[in-house]
């Protein structure tokens, strides 16, 4: 389906994609939180809820492209011209040009947050899962970087989920 330009839906979609980005961060912190407390079933609620608003983000994400798209088509001669965003708008008369590039800083700014917070809470999750492994290297030096199961399989060493028995 090919979209035609209207400010109105431009700046609502705008407005919810910024609303869920801002559900999305608040689920991630209940996520942190809940790794850092040890609660699997909050976390396993919370990434369910993540990936839910990350499908609806990415079909207004799609939509917010194809009014770009045609807001920029309908600027050009030439249909195969793709322009940056501020280009993009700056054919448009000045209320809807400021409102639209507000909403779009607005969007970048919660994005680049919310990218920030991750890398923090995954190099949190690289410095656990070394001290772990470090922590079985010194404890179990014979176990020569190995791992095994209750039942002496052999598993793999990504530490996602392990269980010390420390009961003799």
């Amino acid at each position: 389906m090919k979209d035609t330009w209207n400010f109105n839906r431009c700046a609502l979609v705008l407005n919810a994609e910024i609303g869920l980005l801002r559900r999305i961060s608040a689920a991630q912190d209940s996520i942190r939180k809940a790794v850092m407390l040890r609660e699997w079933a909050e976390f396993d609620e919370r990434n369910l809820e993540i990936n839910r608003l990350g499908e609806e983000f990415a079909g207004l994400e799609e939509e917010r492209a194809g009014l770009f798209s045609a807001l920029t088509c309908e600027n050009d001669s030439v249909r195969n011209v793709e322009k940056s965003f501020h280009a993009a708008i700056m054919e448009l008369p000045g209320g809807e040009q400021k409102e639209l590039s507000r909403l779009y800083r607005e969007l970048k700014m919660e994005t680049l947050r919310m990218r920030a917070l991750n890398e923090t809470f995954l190099a949190y999750l690289n410095e656990a899962k070394n001290l772990a492994a470090s922590y079985l290297e010194a404890v179990c030096p014979a176990r020569g970087g190995k791992l095994y199961t209750r039942k002496g399989r052999r598993v793999s060493q990504d530490l996602r989920s392990i269980v010390i028995n420390n009961s003799f």
